[in-house]
């Protein structure tokens, strides 16, 4: 197996993990043991050129993450800043 089928593999293992999981990239990235800039280029870039139908799934959700992470940001904040509080009230 050359280094081009081993790219094109990992590309469809990533995109099949986002797709069933409703993953995030960062998600993504650690389970897959690559950063999160070469998961990016799989998806945005190599996927349309491998699979366009899967590709148009992943960019869905992609989007969708994107849109939420606003949100997500938000609560994580609002979660660090109370339990900063509550071992503040503890000491």
């Amino acid at each position: 197996m050359n280094m081009l089928e081993n790219i094109k593999q990992r590309v469809i293992r990533e995109a099949e993990y986002i797709v069933k999981e409703e993953s995030t990239i960062r998600k993504c990235a650690s389970v897959f043991k690559v950063s999160k800039s070469t998961v990016h280029n799989d998806l945005s870039k190599r996927l349309e050129k491998v699979d366009h139908e899967l590709y148009l799934k992943v960019r869905d959700i992609i989007e969708t993450n994107k849109k939420l992470r606003h949100i997500r940001g938000g609560i994580a904040t609002k979660e660090k800043y109370k339990e900063l509080r509550h071992e503040k009230e503890e000491s």
